[in-house]
């Protein structure tokens, strides 16, 4: 049986590794080959390119962490969670997001599907 709270905690600590080295090597690990992720912003395939979505998003939201808000609820081969996006501890916080991830018979990742609840205005 899948430990989808395990691998929410892994995807959310790739999105928080700002080593660049490190993170591309977690993201190779969680991510299969051909993964799709896709949210407003942005629709990319494969580890590569889902590591350099995360380096940029991290550039443009500096000194900010990706935490958990709430259970895990997963079924099967695919599983949701809800985000904060956050800055100082205790601020409220700057991004919320829903993501749905959907895993591979390897356990791998082969699809992210993000929305995004709240958003800063530009």
């Amino acid at each position: 049986m899948t430990d989808f709270t395990a691998l929410a905690e892994r995807y959310l600590d790739v999105w928080n590794e700002t080593d660049p080295a490190r993170r591309r090597l977690l993201a190779d690990e969680l991510f299969g080959p051909t993964c799709r992720f896709t949210d407003p912003m942005v629709d990319v395939r494969g580890p590569e390119a889902i590591d350099a979505t995360i380096g940029s998003v991290q550039q443009q939201f500096t000194g900010h962490r990706l935490r958990l808000a709430g259970t895990v609820d997963g079924h099967h081969d695919q599983f949701r969670f809800t985000w904060d996006l956050v800055g100082e501890p205790g601020a409220e916080p700057l991004v919320v997001g829903f993501d749905v991830l959907v895993t591979g018979p390897d356990g791998k990742l082969e699809q992210v599907l993000g929305f995004l609840d709240r958003v800063p205005a530009m």
